[in-house]
This record gives C-alpha cells, structure tokens and sequence, in this order.
C-alpha cells in the first residue's frame, strides 16, 4: 500500500508518499512560509535531486493541491493520507480513520496546541473534499502516552479542576517512541523489556517504554515541560510565571513566547539554539557553550534516572531524532554523567555514523546502548496500513 504522509503546522506542511511494505520513499518535500511573501517548495524524487520550486501559497488548500499536482509525476496511486496530529488530547487512545466526529474531535482539542492542530483539522478537512475518494487517518503524537498508568499522568491539582480542563500528562513525540521501541524490540529481542527511548532534537522527550507501554515520558501537558530544548526552557518551578508577572511586569503571553521560543540552549548559550553551533563555540573555549552542554547533560541524565524509576529498572536505552542520532559529542556527555548507573560507550562505535540502527555500548555496560533513526512517517504508514488496509 502507498501512503500520503502529511505533517501540517501553521505556515508549513511536509510530506512522503512511501511504500508500507518495501518501505521505499518515493518523493518527500516541504511547503513553507504558506500564507507568507517568499513561499517555495522543495521536492525530492527516489534517486533524484532535491529540487527547490519558488511557487505562490497563500493558503494550505494550495499547498495540499500543489503537492498531488507534483507527486503525479511519481505515477504510484496513492492508497491513504495518514495526518500527524500533535494533540489527540482526552479523544485519541490511538489512531483513527478520519470521520466528522474525529476531525471535530482534532479542533476540540486544539487549545492544547493551538499553533498546530487548527492547520492541521484545515488540512484534513482539504484532503478530504478535493479526494472524497481516498481514506485519511489522524495519528496524534500524544496516543502512545495516553495509557501510561494513571499516577504518572494525573497532576495533584483539584479534580474538578482537571476533570472540567483535561489537565493531565499528554507528553509529545509519541509516535516517534513506539517506532524506536518497534525497531529495538526488532533487534534486541527478548534482551530489552525496560527501554528509555531518547528523542534528543530541537524538541526533546525521553519516554520509559515497558514491553512497549509507555510508563512515563518527560513532556507534559504541553511540550515545554521536562529537557531543555533548542528554545524551550523545559521544566522549571511554576511560580516563576507568577513572578515574572508580577515583579518584570511580564504579560502571560510576553512568559509564554520567551519560555518556548527564546530559552533553552539558546538562552544559556547566546550564540544559537543549534548544538552544532554551540558544540563548535564550546571547543574554542566559550564558557557560556561549555554551559549550555553541561545543563543538557545534566538534565538528560536526570530525567532518564527518573525514566527508570518509572519502571523500577532500565536495561535499555536508545538515542534518536537530530542530536540523538547524529552528535557524538552529546552522546557521551550524557552517557558519561550516567557511568554511575553503569552505562559505558565504545568511543569508536559512537563515532560511527550510519543510517541503520546501532548498538555502542561496550559488551560489559549494565545498559545496551543504541542509536536509532527515527522513522515517524513510516509508522505513520502502518498506522493507515492497518486501518483502510
């Protein structure tokens, strides 16, 4: 089956139309700055180059339209859309084939996030009135967690509170955990049953995986909470809103911009929000660099303990996304603030880089230690696979 793989935010919309079963990716691309002044296209075909198509979208409906126009070109017949969704909120235990309940459902719980889930229930509703005759499936990134046990999800706020708002625990990268936990459990077999899977991006989340349940994860009811993050300031005391509103005379939207969008590494470390950038101003001697890396070591390895506690044990763990799978660097920084725990790297197998899924821990470490390319689109695909299949 070919499936549509759609990812929709704001002023963006990526896609891949892939092959479930061979898992060949026939074309990829991004539409970006819809609805703003300098929109483009960029576009790459199996075995092709990546093209870059400078085209007029003012709004999503043209985007979505100029995407099946260029994928005609591929000739392969499209057999479902599969849509991830960041919030599925109280509604999405796990993926559902789009109906008027369920894409009502996507806008219901878009205060949870606002910036993403109103394009995407646009995108969808799109998809479906200029191809009524293909299926769409909605994936929530939030599905994967939404089971995990009731005393890790549940805030000690007044029920009536919680159950009037749907407070609780939704985390993030949900989708991107259950492939890492699929590929490990593929490769280790019978050796992992407590797994902490190590999403380390420009958004990060660890997520304790038992025998493939989520037990924990580090994201909350939004994704600001638990790591620091390119420019999120992860978790922090509270109060600190209060106080800055009252005392900097902040506005609550003046706390919410900064806490998302000017923290996190990029606040300690004044230079960028990339670790790249920070890694290399740290080798020539940049203290507030060397900082940022100290604090995102630090703060991983302390949450990955807290992970472990969530499942009395950990005999697993697996870096993933853009920092996880591709710096060395911040691997082992991590990995060395849990030497304690008994983690050990091969330095040479960390350094190796590779599109396939690794172990690089020494064969004595307490904890098998991988690197695994994620792969949400894909399990986006088997999601719409088992569901219009």
């Amino acid at each position: 089956m070919n499936v549509l793989v759609i990812n929709a935010g704001s002023s963006s919309l990526k896609y891949q139309l892939l092959d479930v079963d061979t898992r060949e990716v026939y074309a990829k691309g991004n539409c970006e700055r819809i609805g703003i002044d300098g929109s483009f296209v960029g576009h790459q075909e199996m075995g092709g180059e990546k093209q870059k198509l400078e085209v007029a979208l003012p709004d999503h409906k043209t985007a979505i339209r100029y995407v099946f126009d260029i994928l005609k070109t591929v000739d392969k017949p499209i057999g479902g859309i599969g849509h991830r969704v960041v919030q599925g909120g109280w509604y999405f235990p796990k993926s559902a084939v789009v109906t008027d309940e369920t894409l009502a459902w996507v806008r219901e719980v878009a205060p949870l996030a606002p910036l993403h889930n109103y394009a995407e229930a646009d995108v969808i509703e799109i998809c479906r009135e200029m191809f009524p005759e293909l299926g769409n499936v909605i994936v929530p990134d939030t599905a994967f967690h939404y089971n995990m046990p009731e005393h890790a999800w549940r805030y000690a706020l007044p029920r009536d509170v919680v159950d009037a708002y749907h407070v609780r625990k939704y985390g993030a990268h949900g989708t991107s955990h259950r492939f890492i936990w699929r590929t490990v459990h593929e490769l280790m077999g019978e050796k992992t049953h407590k797994l902490v899977s190590c999403h380390l991006g420009s958004g990060a989340s660890l997520c304790a995986i038992e025998d493939g349940q989520c037990m924990d994860t580090t994201m909350g009811l939004t994704p600001l909470d638990g790591l620091i993050m390119g420019t999120r300031c992860g978790t922090l005391d509270p109060a600190t809103v209060f106080y800055l509103n009252r005392v900097a005379d902040m506005s609550i939207d003046d706390i919410d911009t900064m806490m998302n969008k000017q923290s996190g590494l990029l606040a300690v470390s004044g230079v960028s929000s990339d670790s790249r950038d920070i890694e290399e101003g740290a080798h020539g001697g940049d203290k507030n660099c060397e900082m940022a890396l100290e604090m995102f070591y630090y703060r991983t390895a302390q949450l990955f303990a807290e992970m472990a506690a969530s499942m009395e044990g950990v005999d697993t763990m697996a870096f993933t996304a853009g920092i996880g799978e591709n710096s060395d660097e911040m691997r082992a920084g991590v990995a060395a603030r849990l030497a304690w725990m008994g983690v050990k790297l091969d330095p040479e197998l960390n350094k190796v880089r590779s599109d396939e899924p690794r172990v690089i821990s020494t064969p004595d470490s307490a904890i098998t230690v991988l690197v695994v390319p994620t792969n949400e689109e894909y399990m986006i695909a088997l999601d719409v696979q088992e569901l219009l299949g």
